[in-house]
């Protein structure tokens, strides 16, 4: 073991001895360990790229005799996340042992299934189609990775001669072949041709590495791709400023990118969204800007991405606009007259891709929309089904953005021929895995932005809509609770802005912090509010503005700024008020909140008679009594209710659920509950009010 960090410059050396220790001689723990290091470090390998595996001698449980097997990643998951659940166990001498009843190239869909002949673990997940190259190779531990650096490489023209220039005889190569049992064999073939060899460079596609032990296997990883980094590094910097031909467009200041890809993203989505609903992520990193402003991007970007883990996830090519950076895009039809064009040329030539190159057997074309967005000046924009994928679409574009920047500073860049490319991205492998993925959420690919968020009614709709599949922007006035609140969430369920909803400028920029973090808005929850009790001698002028501030004026800021948004999508969209019982009956000691909540009730009902032809829907919950759990009943409100109705503020919570025909208490997810019946089930309805109240006659609306 080292007794020292290793220093590397281009990686990422993440090894812990003490950590590592603590594994003993469990191999497989330790494979696991590895992979999740490397996985770490998007320069190695980006989310879901990539496979590695180990070697070790177990027991079989039919002979009691010591059997090789090796343990590899299975299909579909990710190596920095990677835990013993998503591995597949197999008999090494029996996947060695297919050799025998392999046909060639035509015969590989079939060897996928035999996989499943040599399993050895029982709670293997599926094997993948590299299953056999590391299965071939006699090492004990085995990294398949595609850093940038090695691409970039591969995809490089004269990619053999340039592998023998940096690594000398210690590393093979091997041309682009489609991954399966074939390239397995050419593995094998290469390394008896060139015995000692550390590893063996895959042409337009990546590296393979390995080693007698976890440690080992990394560290030559690392050191491959380390010397890989420098040779590119070294000449790139000899480029100076002509990197990719040098800059032909000037970037925009960086706040002036955002802003203008803010008012961009809804019309990009709605016209990404033709065929199904997307939702999207923006970047304007050094490296993406480098790349959209320069003069080889025209030549570039129609060429298409190499090593096939970026394709899969990218399509073949982006989408380059023809906009200026400081495009006026307050003109929304003007803009579209200059966008649709764009979208419709994209979509015919990505079917005419399809119909050159499709084989009989070829699944139905895919949606023929861009995933990759680049808009010089400004950025680089990623669309795809939610916001972890749209997002992985994104780093992988970037990974494909380094790749050409290295082999062009090497010699020049290749990609993949294009029936290549085509045979993979509709390989019927792959057309099984994506058959395989579970079956989407009510909410999937929508975006919510809920206000008063940051607890109570309003973080449950939040939670609620977040567990149906939805993205959501919490929008609270009171930072450190939206903190806690979003922590409360996975990465890439929600994001939040700081809004006071008194505020225009405020709720601006809770919609275009919504816009750039997912594309746009499909679902707007009013849920913001407070409450005031008092006798109307006691009622102040100040009491009666908060209120209206907040509940009234609040809601149709919000609202006109959604519908702006959801007009731009064209997807149509959600409006949800939570106004309150209050609303509809006469209660006591209540005039300025009563009118509030009836002045949100009668709004909704405005808007949507206004807005159905949008297919926007705007719809009302009501709550009544919801005491655990509310923000509104902490402090006077309480107090002010109880004064109301002769108890003790200890009492309101028996008094409110004796009073409703259920006898029910309410709670804040009973809420949620209705939000999500108005946005997840009730689809065709619009104009309606929700009560949410255990029953209460007086409030009956009908």
């Amino acid at each position: 073991m080292p007794t020292a960090v290793t220093q590397f410059k281009h990686v990422d050396y993440l090894w812990d001895e003490a950590k590592a220790a603590s594994l003993g001689d469990d191999q497989v723990a330790l494979f696991l360990y590895r992979s999740n290091l490397l996985g770490a470090d998007l320069r190695i390998t980006n989310y879901g790229g990539g496979n590695t595996s180990c070697k070790t001698m177990e027991k079989d449980p039919l002979t009691g005799k010591e059997v090789e097997v090796m343990w590899v990643k299975g299909s579909g998951g990710d190596i920095g996340t990677l835990t013993r659940s998503g591995i597949a166990g197999l008999y090494t001498d029996r996947l060695r042992d297919l050799k025998k009843v392999y046909g060639g190239l035509e015969d590989e869909d079939r060897m996928v299934g035999l996989f499943n002949h040599c399993i050895y673990d029982l709670d293997s997940k599926a094997p993948s189609i590299d299953t056999p190259l590391h299965g071939l190779l006699p090492f004990a531990h085995i990294d398949h990775l595609h850093p940038d650096a090695l691409i970039a490489v591969a995809a490089a023209k004269d990619s053999e001669k340039i592998t023998k220039e940096i690594w000398g005889d210690t590393m093979g190569w091997v041309p682009w072949q489609r991954p399966g049992f074939d390239l397995g064999l050419q593995l094998e073939k290469c390394l008896a041709d060139n015995p000692g060899i550390r590893g063996i460079v895959l042409g337009s596609h990546g590296l393979f590495t390995w080693g007698d032990t976890a440690y080992e296997c990394y560290l030559n990883s690392l050191e491959v791709i380390e010397m890989a980094s420098e040779y590119i590094e070294t000449r790139v910097k000899a480029q100076g400023d002509q990197v990719f031909g040098g800059q032909k467009v000037e970037p925009l200041p960086a706040e002036q990118r955002k802003s203008q890809a803010a008012k961009l993203m809804p019309l990009l989505r709605g016209l990404a969204s033709s065929q199904a609903r997307q939702v999207g992520h923006f970047t304007d990193t050094d490296t993406v800007l480098q790349f959209i402003n320069s003069h080889d991007l025209e030549r570039l970007a129609p060429m298409g991405t190499s090593c096939p883990d970026h394709f899969l996830r990218t399509k073949i090519q982006p989408l380059v606009l023809q906009l200026d950076a400081d495009e006026d895009l307050t003109d929304r039809t003007a803009v579209l007259a200059k966008l649709e064009p764009a979208f419709a040329q994209y979509r015919q030539e990505y079917q005419a891709y399809y119909d050159k190159h499709k084989r009989d057997n070829s699944p139905a074309v895919r949606d023929p929309n861009p995933v990759i967005i680049i808009y010089p000046g400004v950025g680089m924009f990623s669309f795809a089904k939610n916001k972890q994928t749209t997002r992985v679409a994104s780093e992988f574009y970037i990974n494909a953005i380094n790749v050409m920047r290295g082999a062009e500073a090497i010699t020049a860049y290749t990609s993949l021929p294009r029936q290549e490319a085509f045979d993979i991205e509709y390989w019927l492998l792959e057309e099984a895995k994506l058959q395989r993925m579970p079956q989407e959420q009510p909410l999937s690919r929508k975006v919510a932005l809920v206000t008063g968020a940051g607890g109570g009614i309003g973080k449950a709709i939040a939670d609620k809509l977040v567990a149906e599949g939805a993205v959501v922007v919490l929008a609270d006035i009171a930072e450190d609770r939206l903190r806690e609140a979003n922590a409360t969430y996975k990465k890439d369920q929600s994001a939040y802005a700081v809004c006071d909803v008194t505020s225009v400028a405020s709720i601006q920029a809770a919609f275009d912090k919504a816009c750039l973090e997912f594309g746009g808005v499909d679902i707007v929850v009013h849920s913001a509010g407070l409450a005031i009790s008092k006798p109307l001698e006691e009622h102040t002028e100040k009491d009666w503005n908060i209120l209206q501030d907040v509940l009234v004026k609040g809601q149709f800021e919000l609202a006109q700024r959604a519908v702006a948004v959801m007009r731009d999508q064209g997807t149509g969209g959600d409006f949800i008020s939570i106004a309150s019982k209050n609303g509809l009956v006469s209660g006591p000691n209540n005039v300025g909140y009563g009118t509030a909540k009836a002045a949100q009730q009668h709004m909704a009902r405005l808007l949507a008679a206004e807005l159905g032809p949008d297919h926007i829907r705007v719809n009302t919950v009501n709550p009544d009594g919801v005491i655990v759990g509310s923000k509104i009943w902490e402090g006077a409100w309480a107090e002010g209710r109880a004064k109301a109705y002769g108890i003790t503020v200890e009492e309101l919570p028996a008094h409110y659920a004796k009073r409703n025909l259920l006898n029910e208490i309410i709670r804040p997810e009973d809420i949620a509950d209705g939000v999500f019946a108005c946005v997840g089930i009730l689809t065709k309805t619009t104009g309606n009010i929700i009560n949410v109240d255990g029953g209460m006659a007086n409030a009956f609306v009908r």
